[in-house]
C-alpha cells in the first residue's frame, strides 16, 4: 500500500507540472480562440535564454530570470503587433497554421541566440526523497517534485483568481466570447492579446524552469508540451481549474498505469498511455470536464 501512495503522489506532483504547460495553451485559447502549438517552443526559448544567461555570462540566477521575463514579455508584444493583430477575424484555422509557423521561427530563433548544446540549470532544488515521509511512513516522495509542484500550484491558483476577479479577466472573458462585441464596448483587443501572450510567456519560462532543472535544458523541452494535449481535452480548453484537474489526472494515471499495466504490455505506457486516455475521454465528453457544452442549431 506505501508503495502505491509512493507511485500516486509522485503522479499528483508531476499533474500540476503538466497543468502549468497547460495553463499556457488555456489562457491565449481563452483569449483568442486559437490553439496555440507555439507554447512548447516558447518553454524551450525561455528556459534557454535563462540558463545561457547564467552558465554563459555568470549572471545570477534572480537577475537571468528577471531579464528573461523582460525577453517574454518584448516577445509577446511582437507577436501580438506582428501576427496576431494583422489576422484579426481571421478564421480560427489561420491562427492555428500562424502559430504552427511561430513555433518554427521561435525555436530556431533560441538556437540561433544560444546554441543547441544541452545545458545543465541547477535552480538549488535538491532532488531527494522527503526524510520526513520516508523515515515515518516508508513512502519515498522526491523534495524536488514537491517542491516544483507547490510552485506551480501557486502560479495557477494566483492566475486563476486573477483572471476571475479582475477587470482584466473579465475583459479576457469577453475577448474570448466575441472579438467584435468586445471592441464595440470599448475593450482594447490588442492589449489584452498583449496582457495575455506576456502572461503565457511568464508560464512557460517557470515552466521551462523546472523541466529544464530536472531534464536539462534541451530541445526535447518542445516536446514537454504535449503532455498538455491530454489535461486539456480532459478540464477543457477554455477552463484554468479544468488544467489543474486534468493535470492530476494524467499524472496519476499515467504512473499508476506505468507501474501496474506496464509489465503486462511490455512497459513504456506512460509515454502514450495518457493520449489513449484522452481519446476515451472524447468519446464520452468531447468539451472535457469544465469545458462550455457547444450547442449547434440547424
Amino acid at each position: 500500500m506505501n508503495f502505491f501512495f509512493e507511485v500516486l503522489i509522485g503522479g499528483l506532483l508531476s499533474g500540476l507540472m503538466y497543468a502549468l504547460v497547460a495553463l499556457g495553451f488555456v489562457l491565449i485559447y481563452k483569449a483568442s480562440g486559437v490553439f496555440n502549438f507555439a507554447q512548447g517552443a516558447m518553454v524551450f526559448f525561455a528556459a534557454l535564454t535563462c540558463v545561457t544567461l547564467v552558465n554563459k555570462f555568470g549572471m545570477p540566477l534572480w537577475l537571468a530570470i528577471a531579464l528573461t521575463v523582460a525577453a517574454m514579455v518584448v516577445l509577446a508584444l511582437a507577436i501580438e503587433r506582428l501576427m496576431l493583430r494583422p489576422l484579426v477575424n481571421q478564421p480560427e484555422i489561420t491562427l492555428f497554421m500562424a502559430t504552427i509557423g511561430l513555433t518554427f521561427f521561435i525555436e530556431g530563433l533560441a538556437q540561433l541566440l544560444w546554441g543547441s548544446t544541452v545545458q545543465r540549470l541547477d535552480l538549488g532544488i535538491e532532488d531527494v526523497p522527503l526524510a520526513v515521509l520516508l523515515d515515518n511512513f516508508n513512502i519515498a516522495v522526491s523534495q524536488f517534485d514537491l517542491i516544483s509542484a507547490l510552485i506551480c500550484g501557486a502560479l495557477v491558483a494566483a492566475l486563476a483568481l486573477f483572471f476571475s476577479h479582475t477587470k482584466i479577466g473579465r475583459a479576457l472573458r469577453a475577448v474570448a466570447d466575441d472579438h467584435q462585441a468586445a471592441l464595440a464596448v470599448g475593450i482594447p483587443l490588442q492589449h489584452i492579446w498583449a496582457i495575455v501572450w506576456a502572461v503565457a510567456g511568464f508560464v512557460a519560462l517557470v515552466a521551462g524552469l523546472l523541466w529544464g532543472s530536472r531534464n536539462g535544458v534541451q530541445f526535447s523541452l518542445t516536446f514537454v508540451a504535449l503532455k498538455a494535449l491530454p489535461v486539456l481535452i480532459l478540464g477543457g480548453f477554455t477552463s484554468i481549474p479544468g488544467a489543474i484537474v486534468g493535470g492530476l489526472i494524467i499524472g496519476a494515471s499515467e504512473k499508476l498505469a506505468e507501474v501496474y499495466l506496464g509489465p503486462m504490455v511490455g512497459g513504456g505506457l506512460e509515454g502514450w498511455f495518457p493520449y489513449v486516455l484522452a481519446l476515451l475521454f472524447l468519446l464520452v465528453r468531447p468539451e472535457g470536464l469544465f469545458g462550455e457544452k457547444i450547442i449547434r442549431r440547424i
